[in-house]
């Protein structure tokens, strides 16, 4: 069970989840934020993963302040935020606080929460379609 861990601590059973469930040599760039940071984390990412992204809690010295002020770093790195930003759409649509109480109560509210965000989504894009369609119909007539 992953509750009541750090975030430090779930990074290597994740990567082996993901590996086991898309084989290895199969991700190429992985991006974490602070709170995963541990010397030991990023040197065993950095074997099975050619590109960890992986900024440093603490005081960086130079190779670490080049390394993470590199073009290619700082490009993955921006990717992070879209990732961020999918995370800020979940807390918004009900996944901040969540009010039930144990792990039965907690799963069911996720779940909850992520069939809000997905029907969103998914009310976005038949909106979209629908924009379309009128805007394609408009032009011809």
């Amino acid at each position: 069970m992953i509750a009541h861990q750090q975030d430090a601590d779930l990074v290597i059973p994740l990567v082996d989840s993901l590996q086991n469930m898309f084989g290895e040599n199969v991700i190429n760039s992985i991006s974490l934020d602070k709170g995963f940071y541990r010397p030991e984390n990023k040197q065993l990412l950095q074997i099975a993963i050619p590109n960890v992204i992986m900024p440093k809690k603490w005081k960086k010295n130079k190779e670490e302040h080049e390394y993470e002020s590199s073009k290619s770093f700082k490009k993955l790195r921006n990717k992070h935020s879209a990732v961020e930003s999918n995370i800020n759409s979940l807390e918004h649509h009900g996944l901040d606080r969540c009010p039930d109480k144990g792990m039965k109560g907690f799963v069911k509210y996720t779940a909850l929460g992520v069939l809000s965000y997905n029907l969103h989504r998914l009310g976005l894009v038949i909106m979209k379609k629908r924009e379309e369609k009128t805007h394609h119909v408009r032009k011809a007539a």
